[in-house]
């Protein structure tokens, strides 16, 4: 009985640094981040690998980059960004094929059994499961933590998105996104990315150029207007489409379909 304790005691104690040690998002109230962790490990990456890496990354204003940018941003990564705390539990429901129904409940049998069915259901299907992340789940990913995708990152990123959210606002969530998310080879930010796809600055981006910036999130590195375009522009149709349209509570945008432009062996 004795182990048993000091084994709960150890658990508690270790969630409790583990809780204190996650970044605190309080500066980011006043600072505009120079360098995010995900920048830095694409320069140890470039390192290991012996290869050159320019880093590209030039800070905009939110009320300089027009709505349609954010709009489509949202359409494509994360349509209940206004709506959720950081988590939508709704989308990473469907993702597990969660039966329950709402609202849940600890204290109610058909939930619980429900709960575990997910849990069953993601662990079998865990290298086809997409995880559903949000923007503010992504923005934590590239603020303080790598891509991998481990459980206990994915723990961590998700308490830090909680932080996220109680400290900032959703605009100031919104503009930390726009201004480090990865969108090519060294390029950070929709103003490098408008700059270096479309010569122009981001302050000028139309319907079209947004939902391009927005297809090429899943995957920056092997699709982009630059490079194998062609995964994004299935993409981008896509978004336009939800643009000039009133999607409401539409679906997520799914992946390309694969034989678009694969990406090349080693990649």
């Amino acid at each position: 009985m004795r182990a048993i304790r000091w084994a709960a005691t150890a658990v508690v104690a270790t969630a409790l640094v583990a809780w204190l040690l996650l970044p605190w998002p309080l500066p980011l109230l006043w600072r505009d981040p120079e360098v995010t962790s995900f920048i830095q490990y694409r320069e140890r990456q470039a390192v290991e690998e012996g290869r050159t890496l320019e880093i590209r990354h030039d800070w905009v204003p939110l009320e300089e980059i027009p709505a349609v940018v954010v709009r489509a941003v949202i359409e494509a990564e994360d349509g209940r960004f206004r709506e959720h705390g950081g988590v939508d539990w709704v989308a990473l429901g469907e993702e597990l094929r969660y039966e329950g129904e709402p609202p849940f409940s600890w204290f109610d049998p058909g939930d619980l059994k429900a709960l575990w069915g997910s849990a069953r259901y993601g662990w079998t299907h865990r290298h086809e499961v997409r995880g559903r992340s949000t923007i503010t789940q992504q923005l934590a990913k590239n603020l303080y933590f790598t891509p991998d995708r481990s459980l206990g990152r994915k723990v961590a990123e998700t308490f830090v998105a909680w932080r996220l959210e109680w400290f900032l606002s959703k605009d100031r969530i919104m503009e930390l996104y726009l201004n480090s998310v990865e969108l090519g080879s060294g390029i950070f930010g929709v103003e490098v990315a408008a700059q270096e796809y479309f010569g122009i600055s981001a302050r000028s981006l139309g319907a079209l150029e947004a939902a391009s910036l927005a297809a090429t999130l899943p995957h920056p590195l092997t699709s982009n207007p630059a490079h194998r375009p062609a995964r994004m522009a299935w993409r981008r149709d896509l978004i336009l489409r939800r643009l000039t349209g009133s999607p409401g509570d539409a679906p997520p945008i799914p992946p390309a379909p694969p034989d678009l432009d694969p990406p090349p062996v080693g990649l």
